[in-house]
């Protein structure tokens, strides 16, 4: 697979932005790391007179932004999806440095669609957000002064993913394509999680009135497994007989 189409299978995720401004600045940071596919979920103010100012010389990408209405739908076709956090949580995530996200979604790219998720510039990503990806990414500014703008958090992740595609022109960087089957998609993998939540309650297992962090938990342990589509298929399977069980 050519650099192109790697590049093509790099989806760059704006959720509810709140400044079309920057939404050009990340179009223009996407532009100048090769990068072109760019989602808006629910963006606050667009299309915009000042998206399309500060994107320059990158209107192309602002002219085929797909506008969507969720998180959901913006990743369901993607198997790996790293979502941009500034803070530590309460359960902890597996994280990467943004060295790390940038050799990991340009390795990935040669098999499958990848997502990477920036949040609202006051708020960044919700939980339930955070919760939908494989990995977060943190990029360690100066914690006296930590604040990144949108487009610059944008530019300098875009430039990782840049400098992981030159290293494997060198032949450096790992494949997964000897894996025998394909990483799952988002949205099954989110049909697998509904589906192991309402077994779970079937079973009494899990009370939805009192969740306490039993479904947080088990989404880590899945995210982490990093489930191939046969391996969600045979899980499905499992969960299905054992609500037939169950109603017998």
């Amino acid at each position: 697979m050519s650099i192109v189409e790697r590049q093509e299978n790099i989806r760059i995720v704006l959720v509810n932005t709140t400044h079309p401004g920057n939404i050009g600045g990340a179009a223009r940071a996407m532009k100048n790391m090769g990068l072109a596919e760019l989602y808006l979920v629910q963006p606050r103010e667009y299309p915009a007179p000042r998206a399309v100012w500060r994107a320059a010389g990158a209107r192309d990408v602002l002219a085929n932004a797909t506008i969507v209405e969720s998180v959901d739908e913006a990743i369901a076709d993607c198997a790996l999806v790293v979502g941009t956090s500034a803070r530590e949580r309460r359960i902890p995530w597996p994280l990467l440095n943004p060295r790390e996200c940038g050799e990991k979604i340009y390795s990935e790219a040669v098999t499958h669609k990848t997502a990477l998720l920036f949040g609202r510039e006051d708020r960044g990503l919700t939980n339930d957000e955070l919760q939908k990806c494989h990995y977060h990414v943190h990029i360690p500014s100066n914690p006296d002064y930590s604040s990144l703008n949108l487009a610059t958090a944008v530019q300098v992740l875009a430039y990782e993913i840049r400098m992981a595609s030159l290293a494997d022109d060198q032949g450096n960087l790992p494949s997964l394509s000897e894996w025998d089957q394909p990483p799952v998609a988002a949205g099954d993998l989110e049909f697998f999680h509904e589906h192991l939540a309402t077994t779970m309650a079937e079973l009494q297992f899990y009370d939805p009135e009192n969740p306490k962090q039993l479904l947080t938990r088990m989404r880590r342990l899945f995210n982490r497994v990093r489930m191939d589509q046969m391996e969600v298929s045979i899980l499905r399977g499992l969960l299905s007989a054992v609500q037939r069980k169950i109603t017998k």
